[in-house]
């Protein structure tokens, strides 16, 4: 099968046509062309299940070490310590090591009630005005202050953190982030260093780790201050674009919503079946290390590599009838938290802070109706999702 076959087939992940839509695209490179070539970007792409799998399991092939994002990794910048998403073992396998043992699926439950009472705060003061907005009222806003809850950063100080951090004008969200939130973030590790207490950053300034040089050790207050940065900006803009999907996708299917309302035990399996359905980081880029064939095909060594994780979840090889919403779908291992080693650590934080918020949504408004004008997509060559997604209710 050709890499390309025919002239017609053409993906692009900096086209906001087709980022608008892409899984018709997505649909045809699955079936006509595996292995995908970009002449003009100069990347390749896999856009069936089970390549991508495969792909993201052998990090050794597929490296993340130069960047998982392509303009990052054209760029052939050298990118500092300490980001996990953009590190190769043993490096990477020391760093996540410290996260793993501190941020657990336990301590993400116990953000629940937070999480909840913050939902509550946000929505309660639009019941009766006839509309709000799944991303402005909520979406934007919750994400962050449950990294805050997580690091102990008083909430009094939180809504400063996330203007200074947020750019919504198509620059990458979580750099510009980043950027902006370094300053305040390393005056509060200075802080708690003073004042510890039990949340991660404390754990974070304490915990001992035997490095790649076998050196035992504590962080660096510059390698904590990429750690919390990383949490940031990451759980931020991902779990943003969830919660807006949430509004975009429920809210074309009624039928599927007002079962859920009706019967709440179903609103795990609807988050799993939204994260499926729209991932909300659709796009993984990898460094291939050493000539690989796909499909007959060479994609040589040193070639950017795109894994479509997006396309992969609606493959009718391994999702029957990919490309229709279903909340009754017998739960399958979907690829928007990644797979291998650089799997999200933040997915049982991310399916918490979708369920409690479709939870008290559907608690205030069981129906609603997307106000198509005013709704926003956002612009980004990484993530998927609404800048604004308002609706209108009863």
């Amino acid at each position: 099968m050709p890499v390309s076959s025919s002239n017609d087939i053409y993906y692009d992940p900096y086209d906001t046509d087709i980022d608008s839509d892409p899984y018709p695209v997505w649909r045809r490179m699955r079936d006509e062309a595996p292995l995908y070539y970009n002449e003009r970007h100069d990347f390749y792409a896999v856009s069936r299940y089970g390549d991508v799998v495969d792909c993201l399991s052998d990090w050794d092939t597929y490296r993340s070490g130069r960047g998982s994002i392509l303009e990052l990794i054209k760029a052939n910048i050298e990118l500092p310590p300490g980001m996990i998403l953009f590190e190769d073992p043993p490096v990477h396998d020391v760093h996540r090591g410290i996260l793993a043992r501190v941020f657990t699926p336990k301590a993400m439950d116990a953000l629940e009630s937070k999480v909840r009472e913050f939902c509550v705060r946000s929505l309660d003061p639009v019941v009766g005005t006839g509309r709000f907005d799944f991303v402005k009222d909520l979406g934007a806003q919750m994400p962050m202050r449950t990294i805050g809850y997580l690091l102990g950063i008083p909430e009094s100080d939180q809504e400063a953190l996330r203007r200074r951090g947020t750019d919504l004008d198509g620059r990458d969200v979580a750099s510009a982030q980043a950027a902006a939130t370094g300053e305040e973030f390393e005056s509060y590790i200075d802080w708690r260093a003073e004042h510890p207490s039990d949340d991660l950053m404390t754990q974070l300034l304490t915990a001992e780790f035997e490095d790649e040089t076998g050196t035992t050790r504590t962080l660096t207050r510059g390698e904590i201050l990429l750690y919390v940065q990383l949490l940031a900006g990451a759980g931020n803009e991902t779990t943003t674009r969830l919660i807006g999907w949430t509004g975009k996708v429920l809210g074309e299917h009624p039928d599927q919503r007002r079962a859920v309302a009706a019967d709440p035990s179903l609103v795990p399996r609807a988050i799993e079946e939204l994260l499926r359905y729209e991932a909300p980081s659709p796009v993984q880029a990898r460094y291939v290390n050493r000539d690989v064939t796909h499909h007959g095909h060479a994609v040589p060594e040193g070639s950017v590599i795109l894994l479509l994780n997006g396309s992969a979840n609606r493959d009718d090889r391994r999702f029957p009838d990919g490309d229709s919403f279903d909340i009754h779908r017998t739960p399958d291992r979907h690829l928007s938290f990644g797979r291998g080693i650089h799997s999200c650590l933040g997915a049982a934080l991310a399916r918490l802070e979708g369920r409690v918020a479709l939870e008290e949504v559907l608690t205030r408004f069981p129906d609603w109706e997307i106000d198509r004008e005013n709704a926003v997509q956002a612009r980004t060559s990484t993530v998927r999702g609404w800048e604004s997604l308002p609706v209108l209710v009863p």
